[in-house]
């Protein structure tokens, strides 16, 4: 079965859908949202940027190549590089939301994420 991975923003209101695995992939907590306000399954520190990167990058679109290569570059090591493979095994059998605060989704960690767990 073909991964089904999808990007969804924390503050939008979306109902979830049948067979969804929703993982809030975010270091930091979404300012302004309490738990219990956002209908999750795991929150995934981990796979997300590490905060050197992630301050660097400060999401200027025009570092956002570059910010993608260093991300996979950590993605594909350590304990993310598990995790990612926990993640496409979920969406050989889930539909995998990613979850994010981020206001652009097309220049986010969260996009990169998912294009990497599409990959191969």
């Amino acid at each position: 079965m073909a991964r089904q991975i999808s990007l969804q923003r924390v503050y939008d209101e979306t109902p979830r859908g049948a067979r969804e695995y929703r993982v809030l992939v975010d270091r930091l907590w979404p300012r302004g949202r309490p738990r219990e306000s956002i209908d999750y399954d795991e929150w995934d520190k981990d796979i997300a940027p590490s905060p050197d990167l992630r301050r660097w990058y400060g999401h200027e679109i025009e570092r956002f190549a570059e910010f993608s290569r260093l991300y996979q570059d950590e993605l594909a090591c350590g304990v993310a590089a598990e995790h990612v493979a926990r993640l496409r095994a979920s969406a050989r059998e889930h539909h995998v939301v990613l979850l994010t605060a981020s206001r652009d989704l097309d220049h986010s960690h969260a996009k990169v994420l998912s294009d990497v767990l599409r990959a191969r």
